[in-house]
């Protein structure tokens, strides 16, 4: 009974909405970060990214893990209905960008069609007032290869041209999360 019922909370707890993230209305902070889109390494910018329309920046705990590896793959399948809703998405994880340059190349994954950018210091999502926690020694990844970093939090932000916070999606399944995300730009694309 009692591990029942400390299942019962746990799942409550993890479907509670981020109550210490920006929320609307909020200034989304504008960073710069090493990112990677198929394998390739560059120079991601979010005050460029909003010159072109709303950017999904989605935190997630780290590549090769359950729920990421689920999050990854649901963002790329959907990538066209983002993109039809004049939406970009910007995976962020304290990851380096080694990892992510094999995550955002791997076709299980993001499959070429997700840029994701590493926050190696947690900098970007502590100024998201996202929970940054330490990893936990011995951990590996879906590969077998250990995770050697921090973990952010999973929660997506919706920033309009304006550089405003327009949604903030967490607390829900991976899955839902893009689902809430996508509902979100497809509402911003038809004001």
């Amino acid at each position: 009974m009692k591990k029942l019922l400390l299942a019962g909370l746990a799942s409550v707890a993890i479907a509670l909405p981020v109550a210490a993230a920006l929320q609307k209305g909020d200034s989304a902070p504008a960073f710069t970060a090493k990112a990677s889109l198929a394998g390739k390494e560059f120079n991601y910018s979010l005050a460029d990214a909003l010159k072109k329309g709303t950017v999904v920046v989605y935190f997630y705990p780290s590549a090769y893990t359950q729920g990421c590896n689920i999050q990854a793959h649901t963002f790329a399948e959907n990538m066209e209905e983002f993109n039809a809703a004049k939406a970009t998405v910007i995976g962020v994880s304290l990851d380096s960008i080694e990892r992510l340059n094999d995550f955002s190349a791997d076709p299980a994954y993001c499959a070429g069609k997700l840029a994701v950018a590493s926050d190696a210091d947690g900098s970007i999502a502590k100024s998201y007032q996202l929970m940054v926690r330490e990893g936990r020694a011995g951990m590996q990844d879906s590969r077998g290869v250990a995770i050697d970093h921090g973990f952010a939090e999973r929660t997506t932000f919706i920033v309009t041209k304006d550089g405003k916070v327009a949604a903030t999606v967490g607390g829900v399944s991976p899955e839902e999360n893009v689902a809430q995300a996508l509902q979100a730009v497809k509402d911003i694309a038809a004001l």
